[in-house]
């Protein structure tokens, strides 16, 4: 019998998937097994998940968290990206190359292969964090992470990375039309007001979709919001775990950006220093 092909839709189906992410690498990885067969029951192409997702602890993430793009969290998300065909980015700690660990994000396409690997540039040294104790930074002039999927490109950034517009602008530049943030941001006073502002402002800026995927949890705010590329917030999630699906309609991002070209209409470009 012929396989069904599946319905055509106008738009490219993400699933936020916000957990609750533990030190314990096994739980972290089932987590993500039942976010992914969600993702694959309401035909989803994209499963989005927060920073740290292969391993969280409250206190800080470093080495003794770290493991290879080899490993079995990547492995897993393969797997489970091949067998669904749905393409997922997800956020990890790898060994760095001084003792420190690097903070990651991968990028799996829907055949399961690895698309890519972001090594997070800016480390979270504010509001009395020191991120940079356990972590190095990545390379300001490597490549930036994009995937394509059902005909949109998806740009990586992460976490504290939101607060510089230059890292989304760059990804811009790189032909993003939707902008992922894979987050565990830090909870404190004002500190989802920033997450949800500054989500609007790169979606606003940049006349791109925005895909922020928080993790839930102790001391963090989880509130994954997902914008459209007028700012205007399609979903917004509360601190608890939950699994959301949007859809994103390509044909939007292109009437904003003809209505307001002011990514054509800008005099200045981003140069990594």
């Amino acid at each position: 019998m012929t396989r069904p092909e599946p319905p055509q839709r106008p738009a490219v189906r993400v699933t936020v998937a916000q957990i609750q992410g533990s030190s314990d690498p096994g739980a972290n990885r089932e987590m993500v097994a039942d976010a992914f067969a969600t993702a694959q029951r309401v035909r989803a192409d994209l499963v989005v998940f927060p920073e740290y997702t292969a391993a969280f602890a409250p206190d800080g993430v470093g080495i003794e968290h770290a493991e290879s793009l080899q490993g079995p969290f990547v492995g897993r998300l393969r797997e489970l990206a091949a067998a669904s065909g749905v393409a997922a980015i997800a956020g990890l700690v790898i060994p760095g190359s001084d003792g420190r660990a690097s903070n990651a994000v991968v990028a799996v396409d829907g055949s399961g292969e690895l698309a890519g690997v972001y090594r997070k540039v800016h480390l979270y040294d504010a509001f009395g964090a020191s991120e940079s104790v356990r972590l190095e930074p990545g390379p300001v002039d490597a490549p930036p992470l994009v995937l394509d999927v059902g005909g949109l490109r998806f740009g990586v950034l992460t976490c504290y990375d939101l607060r510089f517009p230059e890292s989304a602008r760059r990804l811009v530049d790189a032909g993003a039309q939707v902008l992922v943030v894979p987050a565990a941001w830090a909870d404190g006073e004002l500190k989802a007001m920033h997450w949800r502002t500054l989500a609007v402002a790169r979606a606003i800026e940049n006349t791109s979709a925005v895909v922020a995927v928080g993790m839930a949890g102790k001391r963090v705010t989880g509130r994954s919001l997902v914008v459209g590329p007028d700012g205007l917030v399609g979903l917004e999630l509360d601190d608890e775990p939950a699994v959301r699906t949007v859809d994103i309609d390509g044909a939007q991002l292109g009437e904003v950006r003809e209505q307001n070209p002011s990514l054509a209409n800008r005099r200045y470009r981003v140069i990594p220093r």
